[in-house]
């Protein structure tokens, strides 16, 4: 039987581990259990505005899409004005680039993932006259704006940036608010901390902070983060998910204290968070070589026998992270048995009349046809192909 996600939320605040790390398919509801654990620990008052209480706040730090509608682009284009990403009023940014001064941290973090020469201004506190002519204070850090700044002192000129770079701004500002939250927090006297904002801080919640970034920066911010949190030398607990195989696996290898799990919807709207151990979370590096290799031999029509193997051995690795007793569950049930026999006989043939390297065309095409449908069934394959 299926759970809320409030009581998926109160599984992980009861398991009172330091790293629990999550994967989900796309639309699962990763973000909505963000949202539901937040709740949990950091209920919202009874008072007129709604608003969480200061002690409360400080409880749960989270990062997710609601992380992201903080911030949004200013496109006027009747007035011609330079794009500018604008930053709604809240107490998280204030915090890391007001009050703490994390500006340059938060640049440096950015370009470390993006482009060394595509750099972010924060704007200066400024009066400016409205539409009617009246004077209006923009507050200092509202507005970020983006250029190329070549090292000639040549400027490009403000730019509107793409999602993915705008998902890797808005990372880099949470990266800096956390490594000062595990900085003040390792400091062992609270009295000789720079702040107190931390210290009922329990949580940190991250849903999925990798979209758009190449393998290579992908693997460096999950390095990254793995260095951060094991650099915490507190109770301060950590709750990641992502839809990443290759971002899980980077992390399941750097943190070495965690615990690991699947979260399923069902169309019911219920979900079950299910413990992954062993071989289930080591298997998606090599999923990812194994597909590739079987892709390329289908597009370059070189498929031969030994490619039945391998494709035997994706699915079996692929069934058993998903939890599948058998892999061939993960084959049509109107062909399952057919289909079975097929890449269970020409995998593993020993009779030399049968070991002919150059498969027929008919079964070239079930290589594809069960290719297919691996990547398209099953999410992270399909998240995989679409990154």
């Amino acid at each position: 039987m299926g759970k809320t996600l409030t009581e998926i939320a109160q599984q992980l605040k009861d398991a009172n581990k330091k790293v629990q790390l999550i994967y989900g398919f796309n639309a699962t509801g990763k973000t909505r259990l963000s949202r539901a654990f937040k709740d949990l620990i950091a209920p919202k008052t009874d008072s007129e505005d709604g608003q969480q209480s200061e002690s409360a706040q400080r409880k749960i730090l989270y990062y997710s899409a609601f992380t992201e509608d903080l911030f949004y682009w200013d496109n006027d284009l009747e007035e011609d004005v330079e794009p500018k990403l604008r930053i709604q009023p809240n107490t998280f940014t204030d915090w890391v680039l007001k009050e703490q001064g994390q500006d340059m941290n938060v640049i440096t973090t950015f370009q470390r993932y993006t482009n060394d020469k595509l750099t972010p201004r924060f704007n200066p506190e400024r009066t400016e006259k409205d539409k009617d002519g009246k004077d209006v204070t923009i507050r200092a850090f509202s507005e970020v704006t983006f250029s190329i700044e070549g090292g000639d002192a040549t400027h490009s000129g403000n730019l509107k940036i793409s999602k993915g770079e705008e998902s890797n701004f808005i990372w880099s500002v949470f990266h800096s608010l956390i490594e000062q939250a595990i900085f003040e927090l390792n400091i062992a006297e609270v009295a000789n901390r720079s702040t107190d904002v931390f210290d009922n801080l329990e949580y940190v919640f991250i849903d999925d902070p990798v979209s758009s970034l190449d393998e290579n920066h992908l693997i460096e911010l999950a390095v990254n983060l793995a260095s951060l949190i094991k650099s915490s030398q507190t109770d301060l607990r950590f709750i990641i998910t992502t839809h990443n195989p290759l971002f899980y696996n980077v992390l399941y290898n750097e943190l070495n204290s965690r615990a690991c799990y699947m979260l399923e919807g069902f169309e019911d709207g219920s979900f079950s968070l299910t413990g992954k151990k062993g071989d289930s979370n080591q298997s998606f590096s090599y999923h990812l070589h194994l597909k590739h290799t079987i892709e390329r031999a289908v597009e370059e029509n070189k498929v031969e026998r030994y490619h039945f193997t391998l494709l035997r051995n994706l699915y079996e690795k692929t069934s058993n992270f998903l939890g599948y007793p058998k892999w061939s569950d993960l084959l049509p049930d109107d062909k399952q048995l057919y289909l079975s026999r097929i890449i269970t006989f020409t995998s593993h043939s020993t009779l030399s009349n049968e070991a002919v390297a150059e498969p027929s065309q008919a079964e070239k095409a079930t290589v594809k046809f069960l290719l297919d449908r691996l990547s398209g069934n099953y999410g992270y394959w399909q998240e995989q192909q679409n990154g």
